[in-house]
């Protein structure tokens, strides 16, 4: 218990200077927002009507930074993070929340896809080391250096632009009403096919290279080679004796790249113009969007932080000596 609160204690504090940065940083960047709004919509504002859009964006330039940042962590609190510059007069909160569920749905899928397949490949390929099997690690590690623009580039000229298979852009087509109904979920499910093979080729080989690894330590243990002298079979030694206790940092980093979820494939929803955070994101930079992007820099920098939290949980679940050396 005791090394539990030390751990939230000591992610509370990440927290906080996390904030902290994430406040300062936008500011530091070239530029006015406010000259861009005036600038898009070409209009001359009178100083009150500045003022007012400098209260309504938070960006009121003749306060100081202490109390722009003192009235900053009070939204916070209160859960008002603003309103976005870039898809004004949407909430940032609102303008997230339409986009959280496509990262959520594409990224969360293609990282259970990839963890679960790479962890089942690569107890296979440790079990059957020295055998065909082994030709699998360098075609996945050749697939995982390629990086990620240029494999979802290659991917989208190939099975979208050449072969015509699927959508070159969006989430899902226009032709369908968004809700809870088969044409639309098909769709979606059909737009974000390429991004989620993108993903799955670029991170699956990671899982395999490393529940391969400890695969082959774990064989050589004495426990495992007793589950054999005893006559057990090969399927309940592989999986209940020797996977069972070599998934231990594939299921750590499995919680982490959870965390990493909502931050989404920036690169990929980019390149796919898939309606992500990422594609968000990249809009807000473009527009010098701050609220937009202090939101988003927030809940990314929250949920990695919540999942390193749930990570440290899981060892001390899993393995008690990790609590005691500690």
């Amino acid at each position: 218990m005791t090394f539990l609160l030390r751990r939230v204690g000591f992610y509370l504090l990440t927290a906080w200077i996390a904030v902290t940065i994430n406040f300062f940083l936008p500011r530091l960047m070239p530029g006015n927002p406010l000259d861009l709004i005036l600038t898009r919509y070409r209009s001359e504002a009178t100083p009150t009507q500045v003022h007012s859009l400098e209260a309504t964006f938070g960006l009121e330039t003749n306060q100081g930074l202490f109390s722009q940042y003192l009235h900053y962590l009070n939204q916070i609190l209160h859960g008002n993070l603003g309103i976005s510059i870039a898809y004004f007069p949407e909430k940032v909160s609102t303008v997230i929340a339409h986009a959280l569920p496509w990262t959520i749905v594409l990224v969360g899928t293609a990282t259970v896809i990839a963890f679960a397949g790479g962890t089942l490949i690569g107890i296979a390929v440790a079990w059957r080391r020295g055998t065909w099997t082994d030709g699998i690690l360098p075609v996945t590690t050749f697939f995982s250096a390629v990086p990620y623009f240029w494999m979802a580039l290659i991917i989208l000229s190939v099975f979208a632009v050449s072969l015509h298979w699927f959508p070159v852009a969006g989430g899902y087509s226009n032709s369908t009403t968004p809700g809870w109904n088969l044409p639309f979920i098909g769709s979606a499910v059909y737009h974000g096919f390429l991004p989620a093979i993108t993903i799955i080729i670029s991170s699956i080989a990671s899982w395999i290279l490393g529940m391969r690894n400890m695969m082959v330590t774990t064989l050589d243990e004495e426990y495992v080679q007793l589950a054999h002298a005893k006559g057990l079979s090969n399927r309940r030694v592989m999986y209940t004796y020797a996977a069972r206790n070599a998934i231990l940092p594939n299921l750590a980093g499995f919680a982490l790249a959870l965390g990493f979820v909502v931050a989404g494939s920036i690169v990929t929803e980019i390149v796919f113009s898939y309606p992500g955070i990422g594609f968000i994101l990249f809009n807000a930079v473009g527009n010098e969007d701050f609220p937009l992007m202090q939101g988003i820099f927030l809940v990314i920098t929250l949920t990695v932080l919540a999942a390193n939290l749930v990570a440290d949980c899981c060892y001390v679940l899993l393995d008690p000596r990790t609590s005691q050396a500690s």
